[in-house]
């Protein structure tokens, strides 16, 4: 297989430590935001202020790897120039490309800075080509991120149909809802998960402990019950357990990873130009071990599909960071469509 066709590997960095991680074990290309809302993943003590964002795009590109900025949220009411300033300040630093998901935002970026590179954000919610093709046209977009919802052969689709390049997600947690625009979230707390950051804002969560075990809410609202001696996972609403005609079990989703190892030569063979890892809130350890993992399964494709194999160690490695030690290929295999 020729390796123009193996796929870039990008990686979060929710912090000078975990981008250095990413960078120095393998990473293409590491994403990043601003320690402010124009960022969706906008987690207090994570993300970059101004002296932490030279350094990064610095120790990035003087070792050929590429920054991508995620000015990733929707402008508010009144606030429009906040989001301009952001995109003005991404292209002082010289990033290799901005990540948006506002129109609004796209239209006024493609006009100001026309030699500035626009991805698709994945909050875009773009899942056809026709969506992607109109971005495309209207902005000069150059990458979609798709959300989480195609088969492989509906991203094939896509792929065909478009001259955009397009990037889908390789690990990390699922989102079964509308990509950080969660109606669930929002209902539960009133705030959105794009604008505030997290599915489960750390002011909305309430942890109760008593001599049977754990309880945790958000918002008032019982997420699960956790037994004296069993791990008690964060409380986000659709990785609960609930009680349903009598039966209590996880009635959304459960607590798992996405990871596509085994599905790499088809994601390569069918054009998919990135591979995106999702964490940018998780430890410069998880990004070092998921990108080490993930730099050596691609690298084994590109000596050759005809020779790659998933090892055991890799997805051992992988199935100790992912959530609740359960890994899944997500949307990507339907075998029932």
């Amino acid at each position: 297989m020729a390796a123009r066709k193996i796929p870039q590997l990008i990686c979060p960095a929710g912090s000078l430590p975990a981008l250095k991680a990413a960078v120095d074990h393998g990473a293409d290309a590491v994403y990043l935001g601003y320690r402010n809302e124009t960022n969706a993943r906008n987690f207090a003590g994570l993300n970059f202020d101004q002296r932490a964002m030279v350094e990064g795009v610095r120790y990035a590109q003087t070792r050929h790897r590429q920054v991508l900025m995620a000015i990733n949220t929707f402008a508010q009411p009144g606030r429009f120039a906040d989001w301009q300033r952001a995109v003005d300040g991404a292209a002082d630093l010289g990033v290799d490309a901005v990540i948006l998901a506002d129109v609004g935002l796209l239209d006024d970026s493609s006009r100001r800075h026309p030699d500035l590179r626009l991805h698709l954000s994945v909050q875009g919610s773009a899942t056809n080509y026709e969506a992607i093709n109109f971005a495309h046209r209207e902005f000069g977009v150059r990458r979609a991120v798709l959300p989480r919802v195609l088969t492989l052969a509906q991203v094939e689709t896509v792929v065909r149909n478009t001259p955009v390049e397009i990037e889908v997600f390789g690990f990390g947690s699922l989102c079964v809802m509308n990509e950080g625009r969660c109606w669930l979230s929002s209902y539960a707390t009133g705030e959105s998960p794009n604008t505030v950051g997290a599915c489960s804002p750390a002011k909305f969560v309430q942890w109760q402990k008593s001599p049977d075990g754990m309880a945790t809410r958000l918002n008032g609202i019982l997420i699960d019950c956790f037994a004296a001696a069993e791990p008690a996972g964060y409380p986000t609403l659709c990785k609960g357990r609930f009680e349903v005609q009598g039966e209590t079990y996880y009635a959304l989703e459960e607590p798992t990873s996405l990871n596509v190892l085994e599905i790499l030569p088809e994601i390569a063979r069918i054009g998919v130009a990135a591979i995106k890892v999702e964490g940018r809130q998780r430890s410069p350890t998880y990004v070092a071990q998921v990108t080490r993992t993930l730099r050596a399964a691609l690298d084994e494709l590109a000596r050759g599909e005809q020779r790659f194999s998933v090892r055991p160690a890799w997805q051992a490695e992988l199935a100790r960071l992912a959530e609740g030690s359960q890994v899944t290929l997500g949307a990507y295999s339907r075998p029932w469509r």
